[in-house]
């Protein structure tokens, strides 16, 4: 085993216990690009080099599987660690449930692939806190049964045809129950954009970096900055939400603008490399409490709007199936009497039996011979059943919906009146008042829907009896157990509804409906009483008042994501080591991590003043060529923590740069808790593989000497030139080290709030390591 090789090394080295017990050595079949532990629970979920997704427990049992099907670009969990979110290269984001793997909800809120995802939690509240704290609560429930579900296509399975799986009701009440803590997620992607989604499934706000106009408050007042061809390589959101840390690869253009008499420029040779931003999210903080209650009200309403939508497909699919059927028995008819010679059309040939007339002899061909009673049996069937299920539509699932749209919408018209506290969050009140008519109207046509339909139908059942008992008549067969047609509505059947659909089009779309000009003035008349302002809303069909009702939504809710947007704004600015070569090279093999300690950690009393409050980490291995230097690793402090809006003063970051032994190369790195950081060092000295070795390296930060950055105009933008020649040897004997008799690869997937480490090599073994206990060296070598 390569374990015992380790502990024979450590043994001969001296008898000591061996740093971070091992959980487990398991071989894996495929390779691991990404692997990210629960932060609540013993679980790992891991992207395979095909882009599928594994979840283990800590004893390695496979709890599932899934492959989304699209290349797999990152991952991180909620707050909870009860749902996981997926990157793809195409832009989306996937939601899947802990549990069992099920896709939950899927977001497009980008274009481009989505490189990083940070989803934060808001800090929870103190039991002092709670009385003052202002608690809302969801009335829905109150009033309606559960929310519908999206109806299934007839004759499809879950997932075809673009058609998602029923939504889970436990799903809705993790994500929009009052007990849900505030939670944002954050995605970047590799051209440069934000965004941010409440809950993970309501999109709130998006910004590109390449628009913002970059102004570091420590340097020159008169510089500002740009990123050009900038990638987002990780975002970390502050505990508070107030603050976002971005890592972006791109190249820096300055703006200068000369005061008189001063001449400002700086030297650097090359401005494409690793930057570091301090985004101002502070709306999140300011306005969290609105932003939830709009959030849970509007996550509801996009997801009961794809029932709606979902609904109108599905009936309109029975609908014309039925139709087809109806039309293709009984189209035939105008064929033959086209055949015969004869200067008439189905509904005179019909009209013509119904007043006494002898049948004609194409009528009586296609009665007897072409339709027949099974032909006509299997048509009045169709129709039945379709009848049946658009009944069965509307009333489980369209009119619920419907139902429950109008009153989320009448609370965010509630809710927008409040303009002191929603104004600002862009909640306005005219837009909603908009879509809380058309919400009303939609249920209008609803209604006027079904009573057309029910009207149809019987229109419909009339004609069959009547058909089928002319047919039996022909056939000198009994027609006792016929009931007796209504005349009067065959003649009405004949003549608004053999050639014509209105049911069909009512799901239609762009359809004007006829309606009589008495109609139109009793409407007109009725808008004096208030409660609506479209006149002409009889004149839509079902499927264009609802196309009204989401264009409305959509407008309200682009204002919200346009307002919040606008309020986010970039606060500092510190490029950290350049590179020769593009971002893309760059980004792809740059080890980075962010985390956020508390404040008396080892931080200095003007980085932090409160002692509940948390200093920002940011750790990134350094190329080789940016400095003179080699194998180097940079750690920034209290970036986030420079603006100190109490004492209106700047304080300065203080930073490190620590150079690992010439003999390793770091594979990977990642800040762990209580002011540490883990390496994943590989043997660079080795000339075979099967003889190189590795280790894993935990150093406890605090113990450095950390120097405060000057930010005032340097004569070289790049903060890590300042700490070149204060460069810390970091030697092995400072921290634990745990050896591995193979070399690793990354990624390093650690776990603060577990304890655990999960280390893979390339020979394609995982080793979980528990990071906050030794291991009894003579246990190992029994």
């Amino acid at each position: 085993m390569a374990e015992e090789a380790e502990v024979e090394m450590e043994t001969a080295a001296g008898a000591v216990p061996v740093p971070f017990q091992l959980q487990l050595d398991k071989s894996i079949p495929f390779q691991i690009n990404i692997a990210e532990w629960n932060p609540e629970k013993d679980l790992l979920a891991m992207v395979t080099e095909d882009s599928k997704v594994v979840l283990h427990r800590f004893n390695w049992q496979r709890l599932w599987m899934i492959s989304p099907g699209k290349c797999i670009t990152s991952l991180c969990w909620r707050p909870d660690g009860k749902v996981i979110a997926l990157g793809l290269e195409d832009g989306s984001i996937l939601l899947h449930d802990v549990e069992n793997g099920k896709l939950l909800k899927s977001i497009k809120s980008h274009s481009v692939a989505v490189i990083c995802l940070n989803w934060e939690e808001e800090a929870h509240i103190e039991k002092g806190e709670i009385d003052s704290a202002f608690v809302y609560e969801d009335r829905t429930r109150r009033f309606f049964p559960p929310a519908p579900r999206v109806p299934r296509m007839p004759g499809l399975n879950a997932g075809d045809a673009g058609f998602m799986d029923d939504l889970e009701d436990t799903f809705h009440e993790l994500s929009t129950s009052p007990r849900q803590h505030f939670n944002m997620l954050s995605s970047g992607d590799k051209d440069g954009c934000i965004c941010f989604s409440i809950f993970g499934i309501f999109p709130i706000g998006k910004i590109n970096i390449h628009k913002l106009s970059l102004c570091a408050p420590f340097l020159d007042k008169t510089a500002t900055f740009q990123l050009l061809n900038a990638s987002i390589h990780q975002l970390a959101l502050s505990k508070d939400l107030s603050q976002l840390v971005v890592l972006s690869f791109g190249e820096l253009e300055e703006n200068l603008v000369k005061p008189k008499g001063k001449n400002f420029s700086h030297t650097g040779d090359s401005s494409v490399g690793l930057h570091c931003l301090l985004l101002n999210t502070s709306i999140f903080l300011d306005r969290k409490n609105e932003l939830q209650q709009v959030a849970q009200q509007a996550s509801s309403i996009e997801d009961l709007v794809e029932v709606v939508r979902a609904s109108l497909s599905v009936m309109s699919k029975q609908w014309s199936e039925a139709m087809h059927s109806f039309h293709e028995k009984f189209d035939p008819l105008s064929s033959l009497i086209v055949s015969h010679g004869l200067d008439s059309n189905p509904q005179d040939e019909f009209l013509s039996v119904l007043f006494g007339a002898r049948t004609s002899p194409p009528l009586h061909q296609f009665l007897v011979n072409s339709l027949g009673e099974a032909g006509l049996k299997r048509v009045c069937k169709a129709v039945d059943t379709a009848g049946k299920e658009l009944h069965s539509v509307i009333h489980e699932h369209l009119q619920p919906a419907v139902e429950i749209i109008g009153f989320r919408i009448a609370e965010l018209r509630g809710l927008s009146r409040w303009r002191a506290r929603y104004h600002i969050i862009g909640l306005d009140e005219k837009l909603i008042d908009s879509a809380t008519e058309k919400a009303g109207m939609l249920l209008v046509h609803v209604e006027r829907f079904l009573r057309i339909l029910a009207i149809v139908l019987y229109q419909f059942q009339n004609f069959f009896n009547w058909v089928l008992r002319y047919i039996k008549i022909l056939m000198s067969e009994p027609i006792d157990q016929i009931q007796p047609a209504n005349s009067e509505l065959i003649v009405v059947f004949l003549k608004f509804l053999l050639d014509h659909d209105p049911i069909g089009e009512l799901l239609e779309v762009n359809k004007i409906i006829e309606v009589d000009v008495d109609t139109m003035q009793r409407i007109e008349q009725l808008v004096m009483f208030g409660g609506y302002s479209d006149t002409n809303y009889l004149e839509k069909t079902l499927s264009d008042e609802f196309n009204q009702l989401e264009q409305c939504l959509k407008e309200a809710f682009l204002l919200q994501f346009t307002t919040i947007s606008q309020k986010i704004h970039c606060e500092d600015l510190m490029p950290l080591y350049k590179v020769g070569y593009t971002p893309e090279v760059s980004s792809s093999d740059a080890p980075t991590s962010i985390f956020y300690y508390k404040g008396d950690h080892g931080a200095t009393s003007e980085v932090c003043t409160d002692g509940d409050s948390r200093v920002d980490y940011i750790c990134f291995k350094v190329p080789d060529e940016s400095l003179e230097l080699t194998n180097c690793i940079g750690i920034i402090r209290g970036f986030a923590n420079g603006l100190d809006p109490v004492q209106k003063r700047v304080t300065s970051p203080e930073a490190i740069l620590l150079c690992i032994p010439d003999a390793f190369q770091c594979i990977d790195l990642s800040l762990y808790k209580e002011n540490q950081i883990v390496l994943l060092l590989n043997e660079a000295t080795s000339t075979s593989e099967s003889t190189m070795r590795s280790l894993v390296m935990m150093v406890q930060i605090s113990d450095f000497c950390f120097l405060p950055l000057s930010r005032r105009t340097p004569a070289n933008l790049w903060t890590l030139q300042i700490l070149k020649a204060s460069a810390v040897d970091m030697h092995l004997e400072i921290g634990k080290v745990r050896y591995i008799s193979e070399p690793v690869t990354s990624p390093l997937a650690v776990s603060a709030s577990r304890g655990l480490a999960c280390v893979f090599t390339s020979r394609r073994h995982a080793m979980v390591y528990i990071l906050d206990e030794d291991e009894d060296e003579t246990s190992d070598i029994d």
